[in-house]
């Protein structure tokens, strides 16, 4: 096969159709480019160049994490009421602004305080995204593109942590506050290109009274297919905590795999995400991506589960290998159901506030995933990934339930 054939068919798989989509794929290179660059010395220069302990540094991470919980479902209102597309230009700004002032901040209180200015819109920018995405992109490429954007990421992600290797390696401040600065300079690079974005399909503002983001709290249906996704999004916890710790501690595996599995799970991420994300186009596109991302989760808990066995080295080794394919399956189609199903259920006029609700049952894993891994998988083995096992197979089961809800409103409203 020939270049010219092989770059249309990646061009035709990989590249959103759209414009829009094509300019949210750079959007989101520059961002994750610039996170990437952050994440790989932020923890250096918070101890070397801001002068903090260990437990400072926790304290400040957790002031970003409350502020971020806090703040998600009001600024959803605020996206809706104002325009997707104006709020996500403000929230990278304000990215921008407070990033470029912890570059040169010194000391516990003003690191928290900085922190908790920055957690304000940490979870506010991703349901802005897909509110403007849903309503800049045509519905057929919108899952694409979120799926794009996402394999984009990765590769961003992983291009800033190594372009920060020779500014770690001199280790002076200025090193430390350029990689800090190079951040804040890829949230204006973003927003340069959000400003030349134009949506003209887009539904006027909403406006609401100033508790109006409780309401949407009292739809039970939306927040039942909210905790659905939470569960099924323990997939980040198994990555980031189960992972590496099941293989170094119970398994004869060398400790050198963990880094190939974290590699192994980021190349399919980057290479399978978009053509997955097909699935989605189908009218139960998202449901049946929930469904498969259930079953494969709930594969990978007994695949981990018996890496376990005296198996030596080799064949540890190849058990992991499956059980990273099928956990990194299960974060794919876990993916594309979420960005299907959160859009295709909230309200039209209230899509920012709905998608922001959604956003919460990530921050609801973040909290409860680690201890259920640590102290459950971790702590009671075998046993452990059946639990979870089970926990996953309920929401698998349960899903159905919600899903006919929501279909039943949508078929009221239309008819």
């Amino acid at each position: 096969m020939t270049v010219r054939p092989l770059l249309s068919r990646f061009t035709r798989t990989y590249v959103p159709r759209s414009p829009a989509g094509r300019a949210f794929a750079l959007v989101a290179l520059l961002d994750s480019v610039g996170t990437g660059f952050y994440l790989a010395g932020s923890t250096l220069f918070f101890v070397r160049v801001i002068g903090l302990s260990d437990a400072q540094v926790g304290l400040g991470l957790a002031a970003t994490g409350l502020t971020a919980f806090l703040a998600t479902v009001p600024l959803g209102v605020l996206t809706d009421r104002w325009g997707a597309r104006r709020m996500l230009m403000v929230y990278q700004l304000w990215r921008a602004v407070w990033f470029a002032v912890l570059a040169f901040v010194h000391g516990p209180i003003a690191f928290v305080l900085v922190s908790a200015l920055l957690g304000l819109v940490e979870r506010a920018v991703s349901p802005a995204s897909q509110a403007v995405v849903s309503v800049a992109v045509p519905g057929k490429d919108r899952t694409r593109t979120m799926a794009t954007m996402r394999s984009v990421r990765n590769i961003g992600f992983s291009l800033g942590a190594v372009l920060t290797t020779p500014l770690l390696a001199t280790g002076s401040t200025a090193a430390y506050r350029t990689i800090v600065l190079a951040d804040a300079a890829s949230f204006v690079l973003a927003v340069v290109l959000l400003a030349r974005l134009r949506v003209e399909t887009a539904p006027p503002p909403v406006r609401r009274g100033g508790l109006s983001f409780l309401r949407g709290f009292g739809d039970r249906r939306y927040l039942a297919l909210t905790a659905v996704s939470c569960v099924l999004a323990v997939h980040m916890s198994v990555l980031a905590v189960a992972l590496p710790l099941w293989t170094v501690r119970e398994t004869d595996a060398p400790d050198a795999l963990v880094p190939v599995l974290v590699v192994l799970n980021t190349v399919l991420a980057v290479v399978f995400q978009v053509p997955l994300a097909k699935g989605a186009e189908r009218e139960d596109g998202g449901s049946r991506a929930m469904r498969l991302a259930g079953l494969a989760l709930i594969g990978s808990c007994a695949v981990f589960a018996a890496a376990a066995a005296p198996l030596g080295a080799v064949l540890a080794c190849a058990v992991l290998l499956a059980a990273t394919v099928l956990l990194t399956a299960g974060e794919l189609w876990h993916s594309i159901g979420a960005w299907e199903l959160s859009y295709k259920y909230a309200p039209e006029h209230r899509k920012a506030e709905y998608l922001s609700i959604f956003a919460l049952g990530n921050s609801v894993q973040d909290v409860l995933g680690p201890p259920l891994i640590t102290v459950v998988v971790l702590g009671w083995g075998g046993a452990g990934w059946a639990v979870l096992g089970a926990l996953l197979l309920a929401a698998v089961l349960v899903l159905p339930l919600p899903v006919a809800r929501l279909d039943h409103r949508l078929l009221t409203a239309k008819g």
